[in-house]
């Protein structure tokens, strides 16, 4: 069976879209480009990556989510420690709910900072609300989760991720912005094409099992896509409509998990209007699965 793809073509040519894939039960049911397949900046849907090595890496017991971040980077913590610093733990990075008051490490930040040292520099910057009590979408928390699983495994993170989920997804080595120190930025910057993506998000409707093999555990899967501080968001994945979950960059590159009707939507663009586009997704797509 194939979907009929028209009437979202006419709504999402228009806003930018580039390519769609859909899988469900297994099937394609959709695969149209409307631009070349090459590999493109994801942006933020890095996160959600990031979010897998934190999972893979507390399998392995290379760190916890309880632990603190004055005990994770004591080295990087400034001289005085605020009481809300001291309550941050690792969980607090994947929520978006660490407890700063501004928006750090952003895309159009990035080139204007004169530290290198980003670690100490996002440590030191004021931690005004109780870690889990306000949701701000910022790039420090997944970026220091990165930088994390970055030290404790003793490689980069693509070296790290190399062996354990790009090899198994027959995801060639792929290319990952990188700090001023040169470790890897664990909230955006990762190159993928559409169906490096669509493996992805079918890697986690499959709960974490590729061509037979357990990645990682599937209780990661149900964590990181259910809320923990009461905001639409899990662990580095957004959470939608219709109980769906995604991996989400700038621009519309997503990949749309819904376990309900056992399918995954994966589409990459350039829009500037990304509600829109989601809109189209869920009125002309979704109805047909």
């Amino acid at each position: 069976m194939k979907l009929d793809i028209q009437a979202f073509s006419r709504k999402a040519v228009p806003l930018g879209v580039l390519g769609l894939k859909i899988t469900q039960n297994g099937e394609e049911l959709a695969y149209q480009l409307w631009d070349d397949e090459c590999r493109r900046n994801v942006y933020s849907a890095s996160k959600s990556f990031t979010s897998c090595a934190v999972g893979m890496a507390v399998k392995e017991g290379l760190l916890s989510l309880n632990e603190r971040l004055v005990d994770a980077f004591a080295e990087d913590m400034p001289d005085k420690i605020s009481e809300n610093l001291a309550k941050a733990t690792v969980e607090d990075l994947l929520t978006m709910c660490l407890g700063q008051g501004r928006a750090y490490l952003m895309g159009e930040q990035r080139p204007r900072y004169r530290e290198k040292d980003w670690v100490k520099m996002t440590l030191g910057l004021p931690f005004v609300h109780e870690p889990g009590s306000h949701f701000l979408y910022s790039n420090v928390g997944p970026y220091l989760a990165g930088i994390l699983v970055q030290r404790r495994a003793g490689c980069d993170l693509v070296s790290y991720l190399m062996p354990r989920l790009f090899e198994p997804l027959d995801i060639l080595r792929p290319t990952w912005e990188c700090d001023p120190l040169g470790c890897t930025f664990g909230a955006g910057g990762l190159l993928l094409t559409l169906s490096e993506l669509h493996s992805f998000g079918l890697l986690y409707l499959n709960e974490g099992k590729w061509n037979g093999r357990q990645l990682f555990p599937a209780d990661w899967v149900f964590k990181s896509s259910v809320s923990h501080t009461g905001f639409d968001y899990g662990y580095l994945f957004w959470l939608g409509e219709e109980h769906s979950y995604r991996a989400d960059g700038k621009y519309s590159q997503l990949s749309i998990v819904l376990p309900r009707k056992q399918a995954v939507i994966t589409v990459v663009a350039e829009c500037r209007e990304g509600e829109a586009l989601k809109r189209a997704i869920f009125d002309e797509l979704y109805p047909q699965l």
